[in-house]
């Protein structure tokens, strides 16, 4: 639903103002996991786990984040006095209302689920949303609350949910003094080292927003941030999958995969992934004439190797899930590390020359270089098969597809050479194409058989 307020967004604010605003989020997306010991992902893990208090792991993760709140005032008013980011001035209070809200948000969300109750979370997101659109909606509009209206807007929403999942969810007595105990010291032995991982997943998310802004200026980060708004369709097919499968990896767990579980949905994840890669940058001109306004369309320069970079960043997640399942946060850091090495090395030598677009090449790269080190790796823990071969063939035609809106990027010559690169990436996949289509109407058929017998 949010995707579908880029129109408003392109028109009201200003690319300065987008840029302001997407710097000052992504800042504190880095913020949380550092000031709270990236609790949430311990979090996550431990309440999953039979033999522990859910109460007592809620608590540590809480505790957490009420420690962190003065480190984050305070970084707030070093950044004011230094005045690093002048164009933050004004901003402060609710950036640091955005901080404390987002750390909550994350902890609370990952908590329910955890706890597996999947129905709390999707109705608290769809509120969530609904506020968001309806507060961006009254702020820019009636009110022209402008930035301060945008920031305010993406506060009430994930509030909203916070307190719609604390009353559904949360136990009665809870005892901050648990994270003293052993469960304590267990839940940051396994967050800690995983601080590594989500700064470097920052680093390959957003770091190339303040390179940009350094190199090209604000309003250059504004239209590139912008460009990320087609690349998040595909973005909603990794978080279904994405969120529910650290825990099918944790409750599915079978080293040599037996049953074909961990294989079959690598290939159905990857077949999904990469055929609605290529048709969204096939249809990335449209897409852009359709949601980005003034100065924003040429947002579209960008889109193809951001929205590729998402198919190899999926697939690393699927693969860090199974890391999970056996607890090697270690290694789900150090292939992060690595890509996020790579990310800002490529970023300093490519931005400086052609712009953004290298900054979306650099993303794309470290993201291939995260998922090559994470299919080396799981094979010390599960037997996966899949068709590597025709997976990289695959992903080279992706390569070729993008790059190829810089040699026609007008006329019917552009339809007519994404057409064709579509319809090869169907044809790899084609046979697994037929099994998917063919599972879902068993699974549907019954399901139906199932609802008559009852």
């Amino acid at each position: 639903m949010s995707f579908l307020l880029v129109p408003l967004f392109t028109n009201v604010l200003s690319t300065n103002e987008y840029g302001v605003y997407d710097l000052a989020f992504n800042s504190i997306s880095l913020m949380i996991p550092i000031f709270t010991q990236n609790i949430a992902d311990g979090v996550l893990r431990f309440s999953m786990d039979e033999d522990v208090r859910k109460e007592d792991v809620f608590a540590v993760g809480l505790r957490d984040l009420l420690l962190s709140i003065p480190f984050a005032l305070v970084a707030l008013i070093a950044v004011k006095i230094c005045g690093a980011f002048s164009d933050l001035d004004g901003h402060y209070l609710v950036i640091f209302v955005t901080y404390v809200v987002q750390a909550l948000s994350v902890i609370v969300v990952y908590y329910v689920r955890g706890l597996d109750n999947f129905k709390d979370v999707a109705v608290s997101s769809l509120l969530c949303s609904a506020l968001i659109i309806a507060c961006n909606l009254l702020f820019l509009l009636p009110l022209k609350l402008g930035l301060q209206g945008y920031f305010w807007a993406n506060v009430i929403g994930p509030f909203a949910q916070c307190v719609y999942l604390f009353a559904r969810n949360t136990p009665a007595s809870i005892s901050i003094h648990a994270s003293s105990g052993r469960l304590g010291d267990d839940m940051h032995s396994y967050s800690l080292p995983l601080i590594a991982n989500n700064i470097a997943w920052w680093v390959n998310n957003v770091s190339d927003r303040y390179i940009v802004t350094f190199f090209c200026g604000v309003s250059a980060n504004g239209i590139y941030s912008v460009a990320t708004k087609i690349p998040s369709i595909l973005s909603i097919v990794q978080s279904i999958v994405g969120q529910a499968w650290t825990i099918s990896a944790v409750g599915e767990y079978d080293p040599e995969d037996s049953d074909g579980f961990f294989s079959n949905m690598y290939a159905g994840y990857n077949c999904v992934m990469t055929i609605a890669c290529t048709i969204i940058v096939a249809l990335n001109i449209p897409l852009a004439s359709l949601l980005y306004s003034k100065d924003f369309f040429a947002a579209w320069h960008f889109v193809p190797f951001l929205v590729i970079s998402i198919v190899f960043g999926a697939l690393s997640g699927y693969l860090g899930g199974i890391l999970a399942a056996v607890k090697d946060s270690a290694e789900f850091a150090r292939s992060t590390v690595i890509g996020a090495v790579v990310n800002i090395v490529l970023n300093f030598a490519l931005v400086p020359v052609i712009g953004p677009n290298g900054a979306a090449f650099a993303t794309l790269i470290c993201y291939w270089i995260t998922w090559c080190l994470r299919v080396r790796r799981i094979r010390d823990y599960i037997r996966l098969h899949f068709r590597l071969g025709r997976d990289l063939l695959s992903y080279v035609v992706l390569f070729f597809q993008g790059a190829s809106y810089y040699l026609f990027a007008e006329g019917t010559a552009v339809l007519l050479v994404q057409l064709f690169f579509v319809v090869l990436v169907m044809g790899l996949y084609l046979k697994d194409v037929r099994l998917i289509v063919s599972r879902t109407h068993f699974l549907l058929r019954e399901k139906r058989g199932n609802s008559r017998v009852k």
